[in-house]
Parts: C-alpha cells; sequence; structure tokens
C-alpha cells in the first residue's frame, strides 16, 4: 500500500473529526446508541464495543515527587469506527489512536500513536484486563489493580494503580445525556485509585505517589451538531469527596452542563442542565489560541465555589486532533487537585 493511502487511512477519523470536534454531533446512522437504562455486564463492558462508533479509556493522574513537586500525567486510548463490525486484517474498520502526557509545572511532554484494528496493534481485552497500542499499555489482574506504561521522545512512565473504592456511574445509572436534543452516552469512572511509580524526565527519574481517575465512555453521537467542544472537569477534594462536571458549548453562545458528586464513601449524587457553572476567569494564549485556564466553578447544592487554576497554563495536547489537557489545583470553599481537559477552541 502506497504510503500516503495508508497514512491517509489511519488518520481520516482523525482528521473528520476537525470538522467538529470528533465528529461527535455528525449522524451515526447503523450504529448502535446508548439508550435509558443501561445494565451494564462487566467485566465485559470493560472491553470494547465495537458497534458503538466512539469509546476511550481514559486515565488521568495528579502525582507528587519526593520534594512536593506536582506532576501530571494522562494516558488514554481511543477506538473510532468506520462501521459497526471487526475483521481480521487491514480490512477492520476499527481504528485505534492514542494519546500520553506528563506535566510539569515548567513543561508538558505530549507522545500519540495510530493504530488499525484487526492486526493486533491495538486492542482491549476485558479479562484479565488489557488495553493496548504498541508498548503502551495498562494491563493487571483485573480492573481494580493495573500497571500503566507509556512513553515518548521526552518521558517515560511506569505507574501501578490499585483502586480504593467503587466504580461510579454517571448520569441516570451511567446513562450520560449531553445535550438538551437528547444525545448520550454509557459514562462510568472508577474515580479512586492510588497510584505509586517513576516519571522518566529528561532531568532523571523520580518517584511519585498520587491519585488517579480512570473514565470509561462510549457513544455513537453524544453531541448536538450545535455543539462545539466541552469543557471537562475532574476534582478531588481534600476531605475525600470528588466532583465531576462538564459544560458543552453551543455554537449560540449558552452550554449545556451536567454533574456527578461523589461522597468519600462513593456514593453519588446526579445534577441536570443547569446545577453545574463554569466560569472562565482568565485566558492564555495557547499554541496560537486564546485558552480558559483559570476558571470559578460552582455546584450550589453542594456547597462548592472553587477556583481552578492550571498548573501548566501550556498543557497543549499538540497531536492530530488538538486540545488542552492537564493538572489543576483547587481552592475556595473546597480545596484539593484534579484534571481539566478543554477542546474545540479554535
Amino acid at each position: 500500500m502506497n504510503v500516503r493511502v495508508l497514512i491517509f487511512c489511519l488518520l481520516w477519523p482523525l482528521q473528520a473529526a476537525a470538522q467538529g470536534f470528533a465528529g461527535l454531533g455528525s449522524a451515526a446512522e447503523g450504529f448502535a446508541v446508548p439508550q435509558p437504562d443501561p445494565v451494564f455486564d462487566f467485566p465485559a463492558d470493560h472491553g470494547a464495543h465495537p458497534d458503538y462508533r466512539i469509546e476511550w479509556w481514559y486515565l488521568t493522574a495528579n502525582l507528587e515527587g519526593p520534594d512536593g513537586t506536582a506532576y501530571g500525567i494522562q494516558w488514554t486510548l481511543f477506538r473510532s469506527a468506520l462501521l459497526p463490525e471487526t475483521l481480521q486484517g487491514w480490512g477492520d474498520p476499527q481504528i485505534w489512536f492514542a494519546h500520553a502526557a506528563v506535566t510539569t509545572p515548567q513543561a508538558h511532554h505530549v507522545a500519540e500513536r495510530v493504530a488499525r484494528g484487526g492486526i493486533g496493534q491495538a486492542g482491549v481485552e476485558p479479562a484479565p484486563f488489557r488495553a493496548w497500542i504498541d508498548d503502551w499499555q495498562m494491563a493487571g489482574p483485573n480492573f481494580d489493580r493495573l500497571r500503566v506504561t507509556a512513553s515518548g521522545p521526552e518521558f517515560r512512565y511506569a505507574l501501578d494503580l490499585q483502586a480504593e473504592g467503587p466504580l461510579v456511574f454517571h448520569g441516570e445509572g451511567g446513562f450520560s445525556v449531553k445535550s438538551a436534543e437528547g444525545q448520550a452516552s454509557y459514562y462510568y469512572s472508577q474515580p479512586f485509585f492510588s497510584v505509586e511509580g517513576v516519571l522518566s524526565l529528561p532531568k532523571g527519574d523520580v518517584p511519585v505517589t498520587g491519585q488517579g481517575w480512570l473514565d470509561r465512555e462510549w457513544s455513537s453521537q453524544p453531541l448536538s451538531d450545535t455543539q462545539s467542544g466541552w469543557d471537562w472537569f475532574s476534582l478531588s477534594f481534600d476531605g475525600g469527596a470528588k466532583l465531576m462536571g462538564f459544560q458543552l458549548r453551543q455554537t449560540d453562545g449558552t452550554t449545556y452542563s451536567a454533574a456527578t458528586w461523589i461522597g468519600a464513601d462513593g456514593q453519588t449524587t446526579s445534577f441536570p442542565d443547569g446545577a453545574f457553572r463554569a466560569r472562565a476567569l482568565e485566558q492564555t494564549e495557547v499554541a496560537g489560541r486564546t485558552v480558559p485556564t483559570r476558571w470559578q466553578v460552582e455546584l450550589p447544592d453542594k456547597g462548592v465555589d472553587v477556583t481552578v487554576s492550571a498548573l501548566n497554563r501550556a498543557a497543549w495536547m499538540d497531536v492530530s486532533l488538538p486540545y488542552w489537557e492537564g493538572p489543576v489545583s483547587v481552592a475556595g470553599s473546597h480545596a484539593g487537585r484534579g484534571y481539566l481537559e478543554m477542546t474545540g477552541y479554535e
């Protein structure tokens, strides 16, 4: 196969995505669509769902070195389908791509991998759990105990994760509505990972410990065609509670929001559109774009009124479909740390 044709075949879903972030507002004819009142089947649902168009296994972690320096890591495996089926060999319509990053107060290291399905280069096996692309891997005897590895030109990490709380289901039992028109995804998380391991950076190896948050989500059309991107927050407070909140930006300037309050014991409360509010306080010029890097975040029903600030304002993911992703600190009514992802900023 001509090299240019091969590259096009691998990256076509990513290029199409740029036409309306991840193409997530476009029609999903032929693919399965999430329905209310889901019944999850574990460990099978930790694996892939090829009859849905898009899916991800998304880990972020807030870490600390021996001298108290804050770090953040990301490890994400995405699946994007051209057709709702799997085949052996290069004809398989499942495309896999992955992002890994390490963020420090002074630097942001990023790497990307792309693979075609059907040839063993990437995939997910639910039990024992294994998600991989090339030599990047997230694997363990089960979903509660994992080892995560990735590398790029300027970094490498090997981290051990141990779940210390239950899975959390967002929306109505894992059915997470994303628009007034009813687009939705299946969405659950493991936000209670303790993490320890080693970051290998240009200045040497750094032993780290901290907390990890792993999101699982799949759908076929989670956005409305009037939505251009999102601002997503995962915040862990010092008292043990956690907050997941997002707002989806509409083309008319309004937003659609939702949130999940997660108690220290894992008990959850879901909040509908309008209960969670995020307002940009400060903008930063990053990679030729104006991106909010300090926010006021409110969830009045839980007494949350906090300022969320980026550890490194230049945490731009310079990948095929670029976006901002990085660790944040939290101050105000609650203190803590977390992660912020922002997409669709042109």
